[in-house]
């Protein structure tokens, strides 16, 4: 009996064992949620993975935090910050409505300042679909600010300037023109001679022009142009998803851009179809390293650009 007893003990302790483990573990597919640092100055980083580039500016009062991440993705971003400092984070700066770059605003302090420009403030109010991208089998994803209750929305917004701070930590905040969006946000860092450029300038490939949300393929070119032309005093690119570029691949892409509106003109001035365009068009080869862009990205763009000409 005694036997027994001890038997039924042991099988109860392993199977008690088993089941903690179980909770402790992380859910089977889970992948973690790892945030890579990069250091371009001693007091300015940027954190990768989970989504967008997110630039990352440490001064004397506290952290200005560009772009946050997928839902999901806003405490680890926390959590790699408070490696590089003790210092509390006092700003968000999004440069777009797109989820992989504004979701984590949830997840960060509420006393947080929000700073967007204005269109981007109206787009992340609804959050609508983004063209170009089908949505999941389940549907859309609900608001994760109405789901928040607020929490993250913008506080405050500009037009087409904005300055923060001053002197050495001064942020200059830019509005050049539609393009990815209507609301695409340029942000410099003048001591440091860095521009966090998002998603308008994602990498060196054919850009998601998202009409729902106020992008433009026929003005993004002219857009990232004026862009160049407001950089002069800039030796580094944050891009949205990519490497550090310089300011001249910025005017590189430019160039790509309109050179990209000047094909869907011709074609559609030629009574060709957005599926004859889409067929005929290759990455030029002068425009080397260069990502070429996946079917549906091409077609979504040349039928962004030719519902656009007139």
């Amino acid at each position: 009996m005694r036997r027994t007893v001890t038997l039924v003990a042991l099988v109860a302790i392993g199977a008690l064992s088993m089941a903690v483990g179980a909770v402790q573990q992380p859910p089977a597919g889970a992948a973690p949620r790892v945030v890579e640092v990069e250091k371009l100055k001693d007091n300015f980083f940027v954190l990768r993975g989970g989504g967008g580039n997110s630039g990352v500016f440490i001064t004397a009062n506290g952290v200005v935090v560009v772009d946050t991440k997928n839902p999901g993705w806003g405490q680890p971003l926390l959590d790699k910050i408070k490696e590089l400092t003790d210092k509390p984070v006092t700003t968000i700066i999004n440069t777009h409505t797109h989820g992989d770059h504004v979701s984590g605003n949830v997840e960060f302090p509420a006393t947080v300042d929000v700073v967007v420009q204005e269109n981007t403030k109206k787009n992340m109010e609804e959050m609508r679909p983004v063209t170009g991208i089908a949505p999941p089998p389940s549907g859309p994803a609900p608001n994760i600010f109405k789901a928040n209750n607020g929490r993250g929305m913008a506080k405050r917004t500009f037009k087409d300037t904005m300055s923060l701070g001053s002197g050495n930590e001064r942020i200059e905040l830019r509005y050049f023109g539609r393009g990815h969006t209507d609301g695409d946000a340029w942000v410099f860092f003048p001591a440091l001679r860095i521009l966090h450029a998002g998603d308008i300038f994602s990498g060196k490939n054919l850009p998601l022009l998202d009409a729902n949300n106020g992008g433009s393929g026929v003005l993004i070119g002219d857009t990232l142009a004026k862009a160049a032309d407001g950089a002069k005093d800039v030796d580094t690119v944050i891009t949205g998803h990519s490497r550090q570029m310089t300011v001249s691949d910025l005017r590189e892409y430019a160039e790509f851009n309109r050179e990209f509106v000047g094909a869907v003109r011709e074609g559609k001035k030629a009574g060709k179809s957005v599926d004859d365009i889409t067929n005929g068009w290759q990455m030029p080869a002068k425009y080397t390293g260069y990502t070429a862009p996946m079917p549906a990205r091409l077609k979504s763009n040349v039928q962004v650009v030719y519902d656009e000409l007139k």
